[in-house]
């Protein structure tokens, strides 16, 4: 079978197969195969050929031709919507203490530049303003929650364009505004604000033009580690 040369139009594709493949989309046919190798459905030699295939592919159709053969296909075919970001964070994911406090009474606090985020972080703006960016941030883990509490201060968040973002908390004589963010990647980390604005305010939003790299090299660091086992076979 010549993957390379199949037409996924004359082959009865859903329609959407000539949409172009996201980075998302190679991630996701990338784990297929892997699955699929260590299951025994594939050769060594199949699974780096396709992996090659998946990586120069252009459309939705050409990597579906990759994973037809494949039962794991027809439970999540590459061409499917991720599924939203739920609005809670799951049970047990995030601890009670936080990993990092950032403080400002009658000052000011900063987070930004490349740095490690944890799971919980606090911010504390009393008299004072905090500004939390994570646009160049190294996420650790899918699940951040941030909680926020402004006593007549402000907490400002900023988070990349390609993460999911949710709010969870309110206002009393204050401003509680978190732009409610969906990203197009199944597996972006969710950041979730939480906490009180008392007289003071509390905003998050999107940085547009920054995103988390690492999500768009995922696939390419799966690929380069299947191709080294390959070839150390």
């Amino acid at each position: 079978m010549d993957l390379q040369k199949s037409d996924p139009q004359k082959q009865g594709s859903p329609v959407g197969s000539e949409l172009r493949a996201s980075d998302a989309e190679r991630d996701r046919v990338a784990d297929i195969l892997r699955e699929a190798l260590a299951e025994g459905r594939l050769t060594a030699d199949e699974h780096a050929e396709r992996v090659e295939g998946v990586l120069s592919a252009k459309t939705v159709g050409e990597l579906e031709v990759f994973i037809r053969d494949l039962p794991a296909a027809h439970r999540q075919g590459p061409g499917r919507a991720p599924e939203p970001a739920p609005y809670r964070p799951t049970a047990g994911a995030i601890p009670v203490d936080p990993d990092d406090n950032v403080v400002a009474i009658f000052s000011s606090a900063v987070r930004k530049g490349r740095w490690r985020t944890g799971r919980r972080i606090h911010a504390y703006a009393v008299f004072g303003s905090v500004e939390i960016d994570l646009s160049e941030a190294l996420f650790d883990h899918q699940q951040v929650v941030i909680k926020s509490f402004a006593i007549f201060g402000s907490v400002d968040i900023r988070v990349p364009e390609n993460v999911s973002l949710r709010g969870m908390g309110g206002g009393v004589l204050g401003s509680f505004e978190v732009d409610t963010l969906d990203s197009g990647e199944p597996q972006a980390p969710v950041v979730y604000v939480d906490g009180w604005a008392v007289l003071g305010s509390v905003e998050a939003r999107p940085r547009r033009g920054k995103v988390v790299a690492d999500i768009l090299d995922r696939v390419h660091r799966k690929v380069d580690k299947s191709l080294r086992k390959h070839l150390n076979h």
